[in-house]
């Protein structure tokens, strides 16, 4: 498999619309499609007009599966490119208590 970064703008409205598609999305891939993606951790972001976009690390046989995974979750992946090399300084800081993700 290879790893991949998915840009996903402003799917959803709110954190309710986020959790249900996170639902389905974990759903689709480990019972549909388990030889083909694997999610492995997305950001939230905040759009501009106010809604939840995502950026995703995936990995995936090929672009198409992740075109195909988006289809069957009801999702966009507005940008899908393939990740070359990962550099970590530092591990991704813990949440803090309250702090939605």
């Amino acid at each position: 498999m290879n790893t991949y970064a998915i840009r996903r703008r402003g799917n959803w409205a709110n954190t309710a619309e986020l959790e249900a598609a996170a639902a389905k999305s974990t759903r689709v891939g480990n019972e549909e499609m388990p030889d083909s993606v694997r999610w492995i951790r997305s950001y939230v972001v905040q759009e501009e007009d106010g809604r939840l976009g995502t950026l995703c690390i995936y990995e995936a046989t090929d672009e198409q599966a992740i075109d195909e995974h988006a289809f069957r979750v009801g999702m966009s992946a507005d940008e899908i490119l393939p990740v070359k090399a990962t550099v970590v300084v530092r591990a991704d800081p813990e949440e803090k208590q309250g702090q939605a993700a």
